[in-house]
């Protein structure tokens, strides 16, 4: 199951699934600045890739929302970098539109900063950060939109990784809003 759009030179497209068992250049974590990936998407992450990745996560920790960092994909042969881009200060705090719209803007400047052309993106702060899975796809797809119109060509391909057919059904409905 998919839903697929382009804008420019981009192809955005979401799929249902687990982040972890992409083949893609990049995944994005939605991490806290202290870069603990104790539950959520990070916990899951750090459960196939191993603690190596949060070890080195760290090192740069605390890292602001609004930026983001870059790790190994340790051991997800599948992937080749971790895109650490916190939405929230501390470990399972709620968080909000503005900050999930700052974790993806710093996300997509890091990938492109770094020439990584594949990014894919889990459900930005719809996990412990509380935001409506409706809201954080509207969130997400609008700034990306922003960020390919600024940064034509930098990024090839855009993937939005729902791990249920609600936050995949949000996914499509606003992707379908851009054709």
């Amino acid at each position: 199951m998919e839903c697929k759009v382009k804008i420019g030179s981009v192809t955005i497209e979401a799929v249902k699934g687990d982040i972890t068992r992409l083949s893609i250049e990049s995944i994005v974590n939605p991490a806290n600045s202290l870069m603990i990936m104790g539950g959520g998407v990070a916990g899951a992450i750090k459960r196939v890739a191993g603690d190596e990745v949060e070890r080195e996560a760290q090192r740069y920790a605390p890292v602001p929302v609004g930026s983001a960092i870059v790790t190994s994909a340790g051991k997800l042969s599948n992937i080749r970098y971790i895109i650490h881009a916190p939405t929230m200060e501390k470990p399972a705090m709620k968080t909000t539109v503005e900050k999930v719209r700052m974790a993806v803007r710093a996300a997509l400047s890091k990938a492109r900063e770094l020439g990584i052309s594949e990014v894919a993106f889990p459900g930005m702060g719809t996990g412990v950060g509380g935001l409506p899975y409706s809201t954080a796809a509207e969130v997400m797809v609008d700034e990306i939109k922003k960020f390919i119109e600024v940064n034509p060509g930098s990024i090839k391909r855009i993937v939005l990784v729902a791990y249920n057919d609600q936050l995949f059904k949000e996914f499509c409905r606003v992707l379908e809003g851009l054709k």
